[in-house]
């Protein structure tokens, strides 16, 4: 059976995730400046491949939301489902504050931990409800370890 598309919460379910990055972008942009004085571990890409990279993730975390904000699942499951993705939403908002404005770097990978876990569990929910859904989180999963790894670096090499 062919879903139809509902532009409208599909629009929604982009731009949430993408406003949130983008304007935690913006409140942190002094300090992403002067995060280019900081010692980085090996591995650290450069400083453009990160905006693209959210962006990216960003529109399939909406599009993995999409799904299920339109899924034929149960009212409970889906906002069960969507009530984590929020919260790793915000933790994710806060997390480039800590990080990039206040330089609590040990602090922020705790909360990177913490958002890996929601995200985990937001997955792991979404695929229960639509298995592309939770296919779309993978890549996110993966990325936040990648910055979990880069994070426990900055704390080490400038503790």
């Amino acid at each position: 059976m062919k879903h139809r598309i509902q532009t409208g919460k599909l629009l929604a379910a982009l731009a949430i995730p993408l406003a949130t990055g983008a304007f935690s972008a913006f409140l942190t942009r002094g300090g992403m400046r002067s995060f280019k004085s900081v010692a980085q571990p090996p591995l650290s890409p450069p400083a453009w491949v990160f905006p693209v990279v959210w962006t990216l993730l960003y529109l399939m975390m909406g599009l993995s939301s999409y799904l299920i904000l339109t899924s034929t699942a149960s009212p409970a499951r889906r906002e069960r489902a969507l009530t984590v993705y929020a919260l790793s939403l915000a933790v994710n908002f806060l997390w480039p504050i800590v990080f990039f404005t206040m330089r609590f770097y040990f602090a922020a990978f705790l909360l990177l931990l913490a958002l890996w876990v929601l995200a985990a569990i937001a997955a792991l929910l979404f695929s229960c409800i639509d298995d592309k859904a939770g296919r779309l989180m993978i890549p996110y999963l993966v990325w936040l370890s990648f910055a979990a790894y880069l994070n426990f670096g900055v704390w080490l090499l400038n503790r």
